[in-house]
């Protein structure tokens, strides 16, 4: 087996941070013929440190392994279980070389890895790494950029921020479901989406955005709703909706990608359907302005 250079991490979003890390990762196994391995886990480790503190998801499991293989590193998926937890930064490089053939690390500015990690230093990883037999190596630090800020962003109902620290707009994949149909009695027809449990979602309102269709890759100008749509409904249940403009189809039962530019205004009630039409109308244009700039692509 070839010889692997690697890096651990959640990879939540892989965005911006992680990607000064991927590119030091593939940079090396380039120049060393090297295979780059991005190790990542089934579940975010603290399903199993402390389960109250699981973070929403950024990008499921499927979508991130895709990401990081788009960026030439193999993603290598581990259970992270009960001796995991247990497992020392030194067992954890004597675990990659012997099991992984791994011999060199690649190590973002914040990123730790071991049961006794929070008590070391780059300089220690670096020194049980060449008593192991692997060089520990380090990526640019982009500052300011983190899974845990652009879960903040998104749930602000940022996207601009998020989409600068992602490198992408902010989105999320899920199948089409069946809802109302009030959108299409008064001439908004909505895709309802089925949203993955545990996804992160953002703040409630109206969004401009794009829907991608995942059967034939083409992308639409949409108006999104999330919120319980105070004006025809009844309840507290959040719901996405999306309304792709000038698009006339059949999405049920459909995977689609709903992306998330900007913002444009919090969810309201009003006073007649009439008044909603109008404001809705409104949107639709601001939205077809933006997902039609050249910028939002």
């Amino acid at each position: 087996m070839k010889k692997r250079v690697a890096a651990i991490g959640t990879f939540d979003g892989v965005h911006t941070g992680h990607l000064s890390v991927l590119k030091a990762l593939t940079r090396y196994a380039g120049e060393n013929d090297m295979e780059p391995v991005a190790i990542t886990f089934k579940k975010h480790p603290l399903a199993v440190i402390d389960p109250s503190r699981i973070p929403t998801e950024l990008t499921p499991l499927w979508k991130k392994k895709k990401l990081l293989q788009e960026v030439g590193a193999m993603p290598l998926v581990l259970d992270f279980d009960e001796p995991m937890r247990a497992t020392t930064a030194r067992e954890w490089m004597k675990r990659l070389r012997d099991e992984f053939q791994v011999m060199a690390l690649v190590i973002g500015y914040d990123n730790t890895f071991g049961c006794d990690g929070i008590n070391l230093s780059l300089e220690d990883y670096k020194i049980i790494g060449n008593e192991e037999g692997i060089e520990v190596l380090t990526a640019e630090e982009i500052k300011g950029v983190s899974s845990s800020s652009i879960r903040k962003a998104v749930k602000a109902g940022e996207m601009e921020t998020a989409q600068k620290m992602l490198g992408r707009p902010f989105s999320i994949t899920a199948q089409v479901v069946t809802g109302n149909g009030l959108g299409h009695t008064i001439g908004f027809p909505t895709a309802n989406i089925d949203v993955p449990k545990g996804a992160a979602l953002p703040k409630p309102g109206v969004y401009a955005g794009i829907v991608k269709t995942l059967d034939d890759g083409v992308k639409h100008p949409a108006m999104i709703n999330i919120g319980t749509r105070p004006t025809v409904m009844r309840g507290n249940d959040t719901v996405i909706e999306a309304h792709v403009i000038n698009w006339n189809g059949d999405l049920y039962g459909k995977d689609i990608t709903v992306r998330f530019l900007k913002r444009l205004r919090d969810e309201q009630k009003f006073n007649s359907i009439d008044a909603l039409k109008n404001q809705l109308a409104l949107d639709r244009s601001n939205s077809l302005e933006i997902a039609t700039q050249p910028s939002s692509k």
